[in-house]
């Protein structure tokens, strides 16, 4: 009875799989990270192209941009942007221009990052890592199931964001050790929660891993494989070539290497220059003068040829896209929680001096440029 019941699971599953699309095939994914966006026009602020203010979605779109990817947190108790409702009107504002969605599951209740992975409140008394695992899982499918009935399913799913340390964390700060067998557990619970809402749906839905930074990519990918990383589909990185050993060069090759030794697709989801040394407001800038490459000024014409030259370096080691953070988060009148105002005014792709005219960074998603 147990055999046959198991038989006819495979055999349904097997068949909604057979039914899975593809996500639309796209040359190169060339896009760019607008979680931002919703926030920054509620504090007032507006975006410009040749002195009209428009839409900043619908301009990414005209320029060539063909993926946006949006960050979701849990339940964050300090602001209203990033939750589900944000990011559903996000993700409804990227399928209204045909462009194709990433979406960055942080599984924190704010920023996670290599030195903050840290557990929604929600679940932080959760201290047996199978039920916790079961937690990531409801809590994914339910999430993808209620986009898919509104018809906002995401093209592709980041299972965490740059998640170098332990992801899910009881403390703030991220250990310097990781408990594979827990991380593992945890990732593959997403991935499979992921999977799940593809099968069901038909609709195929891309698996991310995303590391920061190439340096540590391989080691943490390596000892993912070790400890039983189920099947996912993407390398994502992060590229700040202010924290990177990495040269342009360096990152060729490093890209060729993942992608060969881990038969998976690596995309760049996080990068960003600078077209001006200037701080435009009272809040720092995260890019300062000391990430400056030979070669490539701190202006309008700088940023645009590093871009150019970045996305090369990266379809030459087979890399299949580029996502840029935070292009339009521009200076306002609204505070985060280090300061007033734009911490990224300098490396956006409008310009903070002529009322967030639209830069020549734009030129960039010129698929033209890479064939």
């Amino acid at each position: 009875m147990k055999q046959t019941y198991l038989l006819g699971v495979t055999f349904l599953f097997s068949s909604f799989c057979c039914q899975v699309k593809d996500i639309e095939k796209e040359p190169l994914f060339l896009g760019g990270d607008l979680s931002y966006v919703n926030e920054m026009e509620d504090c007032g602020g507006t975006y410009q192209s040749n002195g009209m203010k428009v839409d900043p979605y619908k301009l990414f779109k005209d320029k060539g941009a063909n993926v946006v990817r949006v960050r979701l947190w849990h339940s964050p108790d300090w602001t209203k942007y990033s939750t589900f409702e944000d990011v559903k009107k996000s993700i409804r504002r990227a399928k209204e221009q045909n462009m194709q969605v990433l979406l960055d599951f942080h599984y924190s209740d704010t920023w996670a990052d290599p030195a903050h992975q840290t557990i929604p409140k929600a679940w932080e008394n959760i201290k047996d890592t199978k039920i916790l695992g079961d937690t990531v899982y409801a809590y994914t499918f339910n999430i993808l199931n209620k986009l898919a009935n509104a018809n906002l399913t995401p093209e592709f799913v980041q299972v965490g964001n740059e998640i170098n340390s332990e992801v899910m964390q009881y403390t703030k700060d991220a250990a310097k050790t990781i408990n594979w067998q827990r991380n593992v557990a945890l990732l593959n619970r997403g991935i499979e929660a992921v999977d799940k809402i593809s099968a069901i749906r038909g609709q195929k839905i891309q698996t991310m891993l995303h590391i920061a930074q190439p340096d540590e990519a391989y080691n943490w990918f390596e000892n993912a494989k070790k400890n039983g990383i189920i099947n996912y589909d993407w390398i994502g990185l992060s590229y700040y070539p202010k924290w990177s050993k990495f040269n342009l060069l360096g990152l060729t090759n490093e890209v060729k290497r993942l992608k060969a030794d881990f038969n998976k697709r690596v995309m760049i989801v996080e990068t960003g220059y600078p077209y001006s040394p200037k701080n435009f407001d009272t809040a720092n800038n995260v890019l300062d003068g000391e990430g400056k490459i030979s070669g490539y000024d701190y202006t309008p014409d700088g940023q645009l040829k590093f871009m150019i030259d970045l996305t090369k370096t990266v379809v030459k080691g087979g890399g299949e896209g580029i996502i840029y953070w935070e292009p339009a988060w521009i200076s306002t009148n609204c505070n985060t929680a280090w300061g007033k105002g734009s911490h990224w005014d300098n490396a956006i792709f409008f310009d903070a001096e002529r009322n967030n005219e639209a830069l020549p960074v734009f030129d960039f998603f010129n698929q033209k440029l890479y064939k």
